[in-house]
């Protein structure tokens, strides 16, 4: 029996987080969402996701705290996603630095969305 992966979404944006939600249990994972860093950080803990898609710019905490705090679990820390409407190179650079598995930015065709996180969180059959 294939073993479900785990994903959470944390955008500020509904519309967005619907999308992926609706995109990614089609293609067979478990996905929970979370509307701002906060709330991501505490789903994160709670859930264990295998990846975790974050937006770079939301209210009470960014992507980049986000990163940073998920980012300091070492070795069990789960793969991560950054999208942004953001063009600046030096947040690209930055959120590498602080270990992003990808960097995507918005408008982002959902397929190569969906070929990042299977790339990264492949679902297995064992």
């Amino acid at each position: 029996m294939p073993q479900s992966r785990k994903i959470l979404v944390v955008d500020d944006d509904a519309e967005i987080l619907s999308s992926l939600r609706t995109v990614l249990e089609h293609k067979g994972y478990t996905v929970t969402t979370a509307s701002d860093g906060e709330e991501g950080i505490e789903a994160a803990v709670r859930e264990q996701p295998d990846l975790v898609i974050v937006d770079m710019m939301m209210p009470k905490k960014s992507g980049f705290l986000v990163t940073e705090k998920l980012k300091s679990a070492g070795a069990t820390a789960p793969k991560l996603v950054m999208i942004t409407a953001n063009e600046g190179s030096r947040h690209r650079a930055y959120a590498e630095m602080l270990g992003v598995d990808d960097y995507l930015r918005k408008p982002f065709a959902l397929e190569k969305l969906v070929e990042i996180v299977t790339g990264l969180c492949p679902l297995t059959d064992e």
